[in-house]
């Protein structure tokens, strides 16, 4: 923990209600939804403006004192843990929205904007923000552009990295830089940008950003498959493509999708129970778009790769089709679940699931195993539920040996050991499966250029 002289220092940069030390706070800021380690920051600190922000990182520097970001802290590696005495820098207090551009279809976000209330102002502006997940509601701008968040519809829309225009960002130095100003071109050598896209606050702290808008998408259509092996999905997913635009193409398990319907919130979508089902959204943008979906439906039916299905006919039965899908999360919670999240090229989803699905077979005889995922973008989640008898740290200990065999079949198929979620703590010590002994040395050289006394998140990444 920090000095008494430090924290003196701290409440003389900011108001009393903008530095917190309570064990509330401590615990809330210094965890994200990683429930594999015990929060112990020095204090809490809620800046409101960019000065205010270069000020605590100027001060952490001379102090040497690290620092941890924190937005909704719905990240699932790590990333936002602060265990060490670090202060934790929260991004609450900065969530103006402005200098919306209608022709060039661009807003203006601080760090601490919430994902959904970026989404509805788009609604109200006739245009759409459409990174979206589960966790709409409470993470923030910042931290999804400090993870580079993909979400339910990265098929149609891609990563967050696609609709970031703009970064204006603290280094570790402490200074401000005000990347790419929006500009849809910008051909003037080295994009700073996109380095702190996906970086963790490893190299600073993203303070806001120029997003990009895109047009409202038309009555969208949602169907669930029931889907009688694993192998056939992406047959499903190759069979849609061909003759419709999909939004997203999500697929989970009845396992998991028991504890789901558990919650009693949502209902089976159909009376017939499957191994495995299928999501998918698209748009009907034109009138015969609905038809040819159900043309597909029937071509797939009779080549026995589904053997059930329901197509929305309502905006809340949409909605609740899509709870099967993003409520799985949260259902799990309480088991302590440990997750993979992994990912290779689509066209080797088939070959990889064979070979995954054989090693968790023999390696988790005792564990129940839960797949879902964004399978459309190659994006598998694979989650581990503890159970009740087995001690947390022993439960962790077993799935990280069977990691070593994992992320050896990831590295052979040239795949991301952490697709989505980022690497944080959690999956730090396996980096050398996605990245090269070269490439690490010079993400090494790249930090500390931008933050040479290792005061950003420190631990994190790297």
């Amino acid at each position: 923990m920090i000095a008494p002289r430090l924290l003196a220092e701290l409440h003389a940069m900011f108001s009393a209600d903008r530095v917190a030390t309570d064990a509330d706070s401590l615990t809330r800021y210094g965890l994200d939804w990683t429930r594999y380690y015990q929060p112990a920051p020095s204090a809490v600190v809620f800046p409101q403006t960019v000065d205010e922000v270069v000020a605590v990182v100027q001060w952490a520097n001379r102090e040497q004192v690290a620092l941890v970001p924190s937005g909704g802290r719905t990240g699932l590696s790590g990333g936002a843990v602060a265990r060490q005495g670090e202060v934790v820098v929260s991004f609450d207090c900065m969530k103006t929205i402005s200098d919306f551009d209608p022709v060039a279809r661009t807003v203006r976000c601080q760090a601490g904007v919430i994902t959904e209330t970026l989404q509805q102002f788009a609604a109200e502006q006739g245009l759409y923000y459409p990174v979206d997940f589960a966790s709409r509601g409470s993470s923030q701008i910042g931290g999804n552009i400090a993870t580079n968040a993909g979400g339910i519809k990265v098929v149609r829309y891609g990563m967050t990295r696609e609709w970031v225009a703009g970064l204006t960002v603290v280094t570790g130095k402490g200074e401000v830089l005000r990347l790419n100003n929006g500009l849809a071109k910008n051909n003037t050598g080295y994009d700073l940008r996109h380095l702190f896209v996906g970086s963790e606050g490893t190299l600073g702290f993203i303070v806001d950003a120029t997003l990009k808008l895109a047009r409202q998408p038309a009555e969208l259509g949602v169907m669930v498959l029931a889907v009688p092996q694993l192998t056939d999905i992406m047959k499903l997913f190759h069979a849609f493509r061909e003759r419709i635009d999909l939004n997203a193409f999500e697929f989970f398990s009845e396992k998991a999708m028991r504890h789901v319907l558990a919650r009693g919130h949502v209902k089976r979508p159909f009376e017939g129970e499957a191994d495995y089902y299928v999501l998918l959204e698209f748009e009907k943008l034109a009138a015969d778009t609905e038809e040819v979906a159900l043309a597909v439906f029937e071509a797939c039916a009779e080549q026995g790769w589904l053997v059930d299905g329901v197509l929305s006919q309502s905006e809340q039965q949409a909605k609740d089709l899509w709870r099967l899908r993003e409520d799985i999360s949260e259902s799990i919670t309480p088991y302590k679940p440990y997750k993979n999240d992994i990912a290779v090229t689509v066209s080797r989803v088939p070959a990889f699931v064979e070979r995954l699905d054989a090693i968790l077979s023999r390696e988790y005889p005792d564990f129940e195993v839960l797949w879902y995922g964004h399978i459309g973008d190659g994006n598998l989640h694979i989650n581990i539920l503890k159970p009740d008898a087995l001690e947390l740290d022993d439960f962790r200990r077993a799935c990280e040996q069977v990691n070593k065999h994992v992320f050896s079949l990831v590295g052979e198929f040239c795949g991301s050991m952490s697709a989505e979620h980022g690497v944080g703590l959690l999956k730090r010590d396996y980096l050398d499966v996605t990245r090269s002994v070269e490439e690490i040395a010079l993400m090494r050289a790249i930090k500390v250029v931008f933050d040479p006394n290792g005061v950003m998140n420190p631990g994190k990444l790297l």
